[in-house]
Formats: C-alpha cells, sequence, structure tokens
C-alpha cells in the first residue's frame, strides 16, 4: 500500500487527491494522511509564480514530515491579474519519495468586481466570497467558483483536471525521467 500525504485539511482538496489518485493508479492501493501544510507564500498569493510555489512548498512541507510516504501533495489557490481583471486559478504539485515532481494548473476564471476590490482591500478571495455572498466558510465547500457556476463547476471539479495533470509524470514515467 502507497502512502500519499496531503498538504492540506481541506476535505475538498483531500476528496479530490483520493479520487484522482484512485484514477490514475487503478491497480494501486493507497493510505492517504491529511496534514496541514504551510505555503510559505502570501495567504492570499497573487500570480502563477508565487501559486506555483505554494503548492510546491507544501508538497515539500508533507515530505519532510512525513518522509517514508510514497507521495506528498500540494495545492495553492491563487488569483493572477490581467488589465484591471482579476482570475482566480489553482496549482497542484505532486512530488515522489524519489524527487520527482509534478505539476498541474487549473483552468481560471474572472472574478466579478465586488470580489475583486475586496481582495485589492487585502481580504482573501473565501473571504471575500464569504461577504459578497453571504455565506459562511466558502472555501470549505463548494467555491466562488460553485456560486458563480450555479454548481456547474465546484471546487472540487475545478482542482480535478489540475491534479490530474500533475501526476502526468507519474502516470507516464517513461517520458519524464529527468534527462
Amino acid at each position: 500500500m502507497k502512502r500519499v500525504v496531503i498538504g492540506s485539511e481541506n476535505p475538498i482538496k483531500i476528496r479530490v487527491t483520493e479520487e484522482v489518485f484512485n484514477v490514475a493508479f487503478p491497480d494501486e492501493e493507497f493510505e492517504f494522511i491529511s496534514f496541514k501544510a504551510e505555503s510559505r507564500v502570501s495567504s492570499q498569493p497573487m500570480g502563477s509564480k508565487e501559486t506555483r510555489l505554494g503548492s510546491k512548498n507544501r508538497a515539500q512541507a508533507c515530505r519532510n514530515a512525513y518522509p517514508e510516504a510514497d507521495y506528498f501533495v500540494g495545492h495553492e489557490g491563487g488569483l493572477e491579474e490581467d488589465g484591471g481583471e482579476m482570475w482566480a486559478t489553482a496549482w497542484m504539485c505532486v512530488l515522489d519519495n524519489a524527487g520527482k515532481y509534478g505539476f498541474g494548473k487549473a483552468s481560471s476564471f474572472l472574478l466579478p468586481d465586488r470580489i475583486r476590490l475586496l481582495v485589492k482591500q487585502g481580504k482573501e478571495l473565501a473571504h471575500a466570497g464569504d461577504a459578497v455572498f453571504n455565506e459562511n466558510n466558502i472555501g470549505q465547500k463548494g467555491g466562488v467558483v460553485s456560486i458563480l457556476t450555479k454548481d456547474n463547476v465546484t471546487r472540487k471539479s475545478f482542482y480535478k483536471d489540475a491534479m490530474i495533470f500533475a501526476l502526468i509524470p507519474f502516470i507516464n514515467p517513461e517520458l519524464y525521467r529527468g534527462d
């Protein structure tokens, strides 16, 4: 049985990781461990570089805490600004016990001006979403994306493709040897 350490206690991030690993490796059995890993980036990462680094830092923190495990996973949601607009996205990082990395980036969606303005005032996306949509702890539920898409895309489904993309080097090891 292989051990996967997930650098989050968020139930959505845990579920998406479990589902994707089980689909990507149907002949393997996994034990999943959640661990509150620090991102060592701002609480609301801005830009692709910072968001990607946050996911990598979380995966590395998992490896430091559980060095005997097989895989270490970091998720990091972030925002990107472009021409006065603000877009939400996320990066996933998978690290294995041999030191190989895989990264995946989620698609992105445009945030409404009301949320963008609250973020510019210093609120994290989840807190801005709570305020605009009169929710409580939206980040542990379907996320802002779920409300904006009328549940056609949930936070879980938003993260799913990125998680699969992060596993590509492990699904196809012969193509990603690091040479």
